[in-house]
């Protein structure tokens, strides 16, 4: 690694503005980029990979450290998890830094408490123990640490796999079709895909392959009626308007305008004509009270911690706590019995978080079962099967960066009853 002494002072300084993360860490950096339109795109690049690089292995470097500061985790870092050179630091640190440093490569990473390796708050490893052992604990923190690759879904709406594929790799962008997702693809390296040709024709849009998944499980049919419950930005709602062949009417319901409002250019660009976009002001709006039991499938994409999707926003960590995850639970359960109520007899749910916390999934949707006698679970492995899917995760399809290598959704499918 080349480092560039003005690189490094520019990182400090965002660490700055980043650290006690009192908001989500993404927003902080753009806002900080924003303020400093100067920067190149060099700049940009080594600030950010470096700033979620210290964010993703926080908890080792302050417990190695004595005083951690911005400078001080910048430095063993670069160090430790870069590999970089100590004469490479030498003009920038000081020499009291450089014997410092000399110190932490030989620190055994095995011989640190569980928290520590995981790269978990205590807290959550707790709350983790109540479904997994210590062993699968750490090797899931293990995953969660490494960088999430890009994955593409193909809009194929508009074009085939294998002509994006092509192109692709006649543009030199290296690039390989997803072993599970039947429409992904997953690249070597990220380019700026969001200026490409393929891009900006709708022909291609930037999604997880797990988040993919969630649209094969739903399963929504030509001509039926289906609701995106908690469409955010639009990612699976273009999924499931691309598995109908843009026939039937798909409601995108969400609370949050700005969410809806870039959802907007991307319905533009799918192609797609059966999308309906509607704000709710909460899971009781009449517009959603309106629906009840004359939808087809309904998706909920569930307001959830995001432990999931950790390698992507590793700042997570430090802003959910056990509170919020009580709060979530009462908000999860709310929304699922609301959207619960849209469905015809015989129609499909299925609830999906980005979390592996067995209370914000499987006691979720098990208690709501259990008060509600006209639903059966479905098994999730059998209904990837029926769609030509190999994923066996049993009843639930609980999805993980060491297993499956993409972020951590968890999903159940449930019916209600023909009666």
């Amino acid at each position: 690694m080349h480092l560039i002494p003005s690189q490094l002072d520019k990182t400090v300084t965002a660490l700055r503005t980043l650290l006690p993360l009192e908001f989500p860490a993404d927003a902080l950096l753009r806002r900080f980029f924003r303020e400093n339109p100067k920067f190149g795109v060099h700049d940009r690049a080594f600030v950010a990979e470096t700033t979620f690089g210290i964010l993703r292995h926080r908890l080792f470097l302050e417990h190695i450290i004595d005083s951690a500061t911005p400078r001080s985790l910048l430095l063993a870092y670069l160090v430790r998890f870069q590999g970089v050179d100590l004469n490479q630091l030498k003009g920038w640190a000081s020499e009291s830094e450089i014997k410092w440093l000399s110190s932490i490569t030989a620190i055994k990473m095995d011989a640190q408490p569980m928290a520590i390796q995981a790269e978990f708050p205590e807290w959550l490893i707790e709350k983790l123990r109540h479904s997994m052992n210590d062993a699968d604990i750490l090797k899931l923190g293990l995953s969660l640490q490494n960088p999430a690759p890009l994955d593409l879904r193909v809009n194929t709406f508009l074009t085939k796999r294998e002509h994006v594929l092509d192109t692709l790799l006649k543009d030199g962008i290296q690039a390989e079709a997803m072993s599970i997702s039947p429409c992904g693809i997953r690249l070597h390296e990220k380019p700026a895909i969001n200026r490409h040709p393929l891009f900006l024709s709708g022909k291609i849009e930037v999604q997880d392959e797990g988040s993919q998944l969630m649209g094969y499980l739903l399963a929504p049919r030509r001509g039926e009626m289906v609701v995106d419950f908690c469409a955010g930005a639009g990612g699976k709602t273009l999924l499931l308007g691309t598995l109908m062949h843009s026939k039937g009417r798909l409601y995108a319901f969400e609370v949050n305008e700005k969410r809806l409002n870039n959802l907007k250019p991307r319905l533009k660009r799918s192609g797609l004509s059966n999308v309906h976009i509607q704000r709710i002001t909460n899971e009781n709006d009449i517009k959603v009270k309106r629906l009840s039991r004359k939808i087809d499938r309904v998706l909920v994409d569930a307001p959830c911690s995001g432990f999931g999707t950790l390698r992507r926003n590793p700042d997570l960590k430090w802003r959910q706590s056990p509170q919020s995850i009580a709060e979530l639970r009462k908000k999860q359960a709310a929304i699922l019995s609301a959207a619960a109520a849209l469905l015809k007899p015989g129609g499909r749910l299925v609830y999906v978080t980005c979390s592996f916390l067995s209370e914000e999934n499987q006691e979720i949707v098990e208690e709501f079962v259990s008060k509600n006698p006209d639903f059966n679970f479905l098994n999730c492995s059998e209904l990837m099967t029926e769609q030509g899917i190999a994923v066996n995760t049993g009843k639930y399809l609980q999805l993980s960066p060491y297993e499956h290598q993409t972020d951590g959704f968890f999903a159940a499918a449930l019916e209600r009853n023909n009666i």
